[in-house]
C-alpha cells in the first residue's frame, strides 16, 4: 500500500512537472503570464507606483505632452495620464476576475445540474442558454447595464451575467462525458449523494476546459468593461477606467493623440497577454498535445 501511495504521488508530481514543462515551452504564453503578473503587481501597489493621485487636477498643466514630469502627458483637466492608467488597472482586473467568477459559479452550477440529471431539466436550462447565446455578449451586457444603471457593481453583474451561457455549455459537455464512467457509478453504488458526486467527482474533472475559458473570458470581460464605460454605462468619473479615458479623450484625438494612445495600449496589451496565456494553458492542458 505504501508503495502504491508513493507511486501515485510520484505520478502526480510527474504530471505537474510535465504540465509546467509544456507551458514553459510556449514562449508567448510564458511572456503573457509574466505580463499579467506584472499588471497585478501594478494594481496592488498603485498608490506607490503612481506619481500623482488619479484625481489631482492642475489646469496650468492641462494637455501637456509626455515629459519627464508626466510620462504619458496630462488630460484636459491636468490630471496625470500615467497615474490614471495605473489606478484604472485595478478596475479592469477587478471587474474581469469577478465577472468571470460569476459566470463560472452560476454557469458551472447550471451546466453540471443539466448534464447530470438530463431530461426536461437539461432541455429547459440549455434552451435558455441558447436564447442568451443568440444575443452577442456585448449587446447582452449593454442591455443589462442599461437596465441596472451605471456603477461598478452593476458593471460586474452585467458582464458576469453575459458570460454564464459559455460556462454552462462547457461544463454540461464535460459532465455528459463523465457521468456514465466507472468511478461515478462506483460513487453512486456506495450511496453518495448527487451533490457530493457532482462536487467531489465530476466538477474537478471538468476544470481544465473551464480554466482555459476563464483565462480567455477575463480578456473578453475587460473589453466589455471598456466598451460599456466608453458609452457611459460603466465606471463614472472621476474614477479612472481605460474605456472611459478613451471616451473622454476622443474629442482631442487630432490635437493630442497621446491621450488616446496610452489607454488604448493598456487595453490592447492586457487583452493580448491574457489571450497568449489562455492559448498556452489550452495547449498544456490538452491531453492530445502531450509528448
Amino acid at each position: 500500500m505504501a508503495e502504491a501511495r508513493m507511486s501515485g504521488e510520484g505520478g502526480k508530481q510527474y504530471k505537474q512537472s510535465g504540465l509546467w514543462a509544456r507551458f514553459r515551452k510556449n514562449r508567448m504564453a510564458f511572456c503573457g503570464a509574466i505580463m499579467i503578473m506584472g499588471l497585478v503587481v501594478v494594481a496592488i501597489f498603485a498608490p506607490l507606483i503612481a506619481p500623482f493621485p488619479y484625481d489631482q487636477q492642475d489646469f496650468m498643466a492641462a494637455q501637456e505632452a509626455p515629459s519627464a514630469a508626466h510620462w504619458f502627458g496630462t488630460d484636459e483637466f491636468g490630471r496625470d495620464i500615467f497615474s490614471r492608467i495605473v489606478y484604472a488597472s485595478r478596475i479592469s482586473l477587478e471587474v474581469g476576475f469577478i465577472a468571470v467568477s460569476i459566470g463560472m459559479v452560476v454557469g458551472g452550477a447550471l451546466g453540471s445540474v443539466a448534464g447530470y440529471y438530463g431530461g426536461f431539466l437539461d432541455n429547459f436550462v440549455m434552451r435558455t442558454m441558447d436564447i442568451l447565446l443568440a444575443v452577442p455578449s456585448t449587446i447582452l451586457a449593454i442591455a443589462i447595464a442599461a437596465t441596472l444603471g451605471p456603477g461598478l457593481f452593476n458593471l460586474m453583474m452585467a458582464v458576469g451575467i453575459s458570460t454564464i451561457p459559455r460556462y454552462a455549455r462547457i461544463v454540461r459537455a464535460s459532465v455528459l462525458s463523465l457521468r456514465h464512467l466507472e468511478f461515478i457509478e462506483a460513487a453512486q453504488a456506495v450511496g453518495s449523494s448527487d451533490f457530493r458526486i457532482i462536487v467531489k467527482h465530476i466538477l474537478p474533472n471538468c476544470m481544465a476546459p473551464v480554466i482555459v475559458q476563464a483565462t480567455l473570458g477575463v480578456a473578453s470581460a475587460i473589453l466589455n468593461t471598456a466598451g460599456l464605460s466608453f458609452i457611459g454605462l460603466g465606471i463614472q468619473p472621476p474614477t479612472p477606467e481605460w474605456g472611459a479615458m478613451l471616451s473622454g479623450a476622443r474629442t482631442y484625438i487630432r490635437d493630442y493623440p497621446y491621450m488616446t494612445i496610452f489607454p488604448g495600449l493598456a487595453i490592447m496589451l492586457t487583452v493580448l497577454a491574457l489571450n497568449f496565456l489562455g492559448d498556452g494553458l489550452r495547449d498544456a492542458l490538452d491531453p492530445k498535445l502531450k509528448r
